[in-house]
């Protein structure tokens, strides 16, 4: 029986967020070199989207390239770009027929301009579909986000379209990459790191964080299935106490 009958579909997390760790580990138990690792971690995308669509979930956040992994040899940078080109242009069809609209978060100019391309075209073809939200996040740092939205604050308070004295939570929140989502419920990262390593910083504030030894190649949807029920079985105060949400 799947785990998916244990969980409460009306209290599932609208929004999940995962940081893909492991696949270079995992391709070195097997013998083979770091690439081979990140090819089979695309296998486990397509389990926890469709483990996604049948939960409920409406948006899904991965950490697919960070800003920081620019400095990892130039032979795992060219192939993981390479990687991401074939794997957004043999998916586009599936998303669309699954209706998941496929977005991105991050500084996508420094993207080679095939990756951006295929990129920009796969979010055009499935603008439409309203499923699920899958966001990329690619040459993405949470650091760098909130810097460009501290930027554009700054911009609009120049040019007199806003007052400092205005400016609270929502201000900031809009301009982020984007900001017509809700914060992640829920932060799951696998292999067994317990950090959050400059991922949406300003969002996770009150996200429940799920660490799980589990390296991502081998991330199945019952384990997506099993960090909810996790979830669900934690209180969520938000700065109350119990007695409060009993009441």
């Amino acid at each position: 029986m799947s785990l998916l009958n244990k969980i409460n579909l009306e209290k599932c997390p609208q929004h999940i967020a995962i940081i893909m760790d492991g696949n270079g580990r995992w391709a070195k138990q097997q013998g083979e070199v770091r690439l081979f690792g990140h090819s089979y971690g695309v296998e486990a995308v397509r389990e926890v989207l469709k483990a996604c669509v049948d939960a409920g979930v409406r948006h899904l956040t991965l950490y697919a390239f960070s800003t920081e992994n620019w400095n990892r040899p130039q032979e795992e940078v060219d192939g993981l770009m390479n990687l991401m080109v074939e794997t957004i242009a043999n998916e586009v069809e599936e998303l669309d027929d699954n209706n998941i609209r496929l977005r991105s978060i991050g500084d996508k100019n420094r993207l080679p301009n095939a990756c951006r391309n295929e990129l920009n075209a796969a979010m055009e073809a499935t603008k439409t579909n309203d499923s699920l939200d899958l966001i990329l996040a690619l040459n993405y740092s949470a650091r760098w986000e909130i810097v460009d939205a501290v930027k554009k604050i700054a911009n609009k308070v120049k040019e007199g379209k806003i007052n400092p004295e205005e400016i609270d939570d929502d201000t900031f929140s809009n301009e982020l990459c984007i900001n017509d989502v809700p914060d992640p419920e829920l932060l799951i990262r696998t292999s067994g790191e317990c950090r959050i390593s400059n991922f949406m910083l300003w969002q996770i504030a009150y996200s429940e964080l799920y660490f799980t030894d589990i390296l991502w190649p081998d991330f199945k949807r019952e384990n997506l299935f099993e960090a909810i029920i996790a979830y669900q079985n934690r209180e969520r105060r938000f700065g109350q106490v119990s007695e409060q949400l009993k009441n």
